[in-house]
């Protein structure tokens, strides 16, 4: 585009000089084809022949007056480039395969932990997922290039598991430790409405109970006769309400808007649609097409259950979210439509499967725990010895790390939007436990690694931030020339022209 727009200037200039010079104006000409030069070396840049500087290895860390810097084999860790100015890098990665893992460094109990390991290249292949004592946890085997292994913690505590990629031979091709940290999350607060009894009901209530999450149930039993399950302890604002759709269509109308106004305001809504009968109400209200289904059909691939006489459509703002499973926004919050039925048959033979999947339709839903603190993972591997980068955000004052016995203060950091960062340096491998607030204090860990550990992942990350670096550094000049400033050209193109103006207004 460059290159274009400088034959254009070029070819316009030319034009304008032999206009002139067609009409004897000589001078003008030569002004013309003065602006005209200006102009082109203004897009299109200039340098000229000048002495190259030496190159300095960027190792060194002394690159302050070098005019490029080098770097052999995988480069330098992003801690290590963050520190160096910005200069022309001469860099090539090396062909050498390496692996990319990805797997949270926290999970609320009673998530599924999945462990990814990424290669270079596709082949058969098994990723083990073991325990501290060597006992296997869980096995996966792939083709592809990218392999994943999943686990459910039973309890909340600090791990350092161990995974183990094998060839289709069994030779082991890479082996490190795995750290997370399992944690308990705050009670859900879930507000339960239901119009007519159920075993779908009462068996989420049972999931929910078993999950720890704080219940304000209600069912409706007869016209006069309703079964309550008053909350352990008050919930103010609901986290998410359930009710099925014959509570909502029963509803007067006041009573109706206001659920519809709590779910605006931010409270999801989950509506189980196995019993809805009046299709106009959820189309005039929720512009929710619901169509007939036929008797007895079933859906599900693990889990068997049966689609209900009426199921969503979704078009429209109703987009599908999984099978038989519909959701929409709704201002500040979001509802979300089963058309599903007989879920409770897989409590009993299925109980973990059946949590698993109410997990991932309270996660449709949007329900979100608001935290005050939020810990970020690391950019790249903690190792002893190296500079590690602690953020996290709803922070203020100071974080303390009680091993290091250093207190710290948080420094706003505007290339991470509201998060606050320090800088440590830890002297062993193993948890670090920091903790930071003064009346609530909010504790976490971050595992620091081995030299050894994981170090075909470890040439992954400084590749990586090794590409980052030249990817932020000047634009490179041919070897053995010097680029010029740009401003003496907008200069000489302004003064030409006004000359040119002053010599047609005379």
């Amino acid at each position: 585009m460059t290159e274009l727009a400088f034959i254009t200037i070029i070819l316009v200039a030319v034009a304008s000089a032999g206009a002139y010079v067609w009409r004897r104006q000589w001078v003008d000409a030569a002004l013309a084809l003065v602006a005209g030069a200006a102009l082109g070396a203004l897009v299109n840049g200039f340098s000229i022949p000048a002495e190259q500087g030496p190159a300095v290895d960027a190792a060194s860390g002394d690159v302050a007056h070098a005019a490029q810097v080098t770097v052999k084999g995988d480069g330098l860790r992003a801690s290590q480039w963050q520190d160096l100015p910005a200069r022309p890098l001469h860099w090539s990665a090396p062909a050498e395969q390496v692996l990319r893992l990805d797997f949270p460094h926290e999970v609320v109990r009673g998530r599924m932990f999945t462990l990814s390991v990424g290669r270079g290249v596709a082949g058969e292949a098994r990723l083990q997922l073991l325990a501290e004592n060597g006992a296997l946890l869980a096995e996966s085997k792939g083709k592809d290039k990218t392999i994943s292994v999943q686990w459910m913690p039973p309890v909340a505590e600090a791990l350092v598991l161990r995974a183990r990629l094998l060839d289709k031979d069994g030779k082991a091709l890479a082996e490190g430790p795995v750290p997370f940290r399992i944690v308990d999350n705050e009670p859900l607060r879930v507000q339960g409405r239901f119009g007519a009894p159920s075993f779908d009901a009462q068996a989420l209530a049972r999931l929910l109970q078993q999950s720890n999450a704080v219940l304000d149930w209600r069912v409706v039993l007869g016209k006069t006769v309703t079964r309550a399950e008053t909350p352990r302890e008050a919930i103010g604002r609901p986290d998410v309400a359930i009710v099925d759709a014959a509570y909502v269509e029963r509803l007067p109308s006041s009573a109706r808007a206001q659920l519809i106004a709590q779910t605006a305001g931010g409270v999801p809504l989950v509506v189980l649609g196995a019993n809805a009968s009046d299709r106009s109400l959820w189309q005039r209200e929720f512009q929710l097409a619901l169509a007939a289904q036929p008797e007895g059909a079933e859906t599900g691939r693990e889990l068997k259950m049966t689609v209900p006489a009426l199921a969503a459509l979704p078009q429209g703002a109703w987009q599908a979210r999984g099978e038989r499973i519909a959701s929409r926004a709704w201002q500040q919050g979001r509802i979300t439509w089963l058309s599903l039925a007989d879920w409770h048959r897989h409590a009993i033979t299925e109980p973990k499967a059946l949590a698993l999947w109410w997990q991932q339709v309270i996660d449709v839903a949007g329900v979100r725990r608001k935290v005050a603190t939020h810990w970020l993972p690391p950019i790249e591997m903690p190792l002893a010895g190296q500079r590690l980068e602690v953020c996290a955000t709803g922070v203020h004052g100071s974080v303390r790390f009680p091993e290091l016995g250093q207190t710290l203060e948080w420094q706003r950091r505007p290339d991470k939007a509201g998060a606050s960062c320090v800088a440590v340096w830890p002297r062993k491998s193993g948890w670090l436990a920091m903790e930071t607030g003064a009346k609530e204090v909010a504790r976490s860990a971050v595992y620091v690694y081995e030299d050894a550990d994981w170090p075909q992942w470890q040439a992954t990350q400084r590749r990586d931030a090794t590409a980052l670096y030249a990817a932020r550094t000047p634009a490179k000049v041919p070897a053995g020339r010097t680029q010029l400033p740009e401003w003496p050209f907008a200069l000489l193109f302004v003064a030409a022209m006004l000359a040119l103006w002053w010599r047609e207004r005379r």
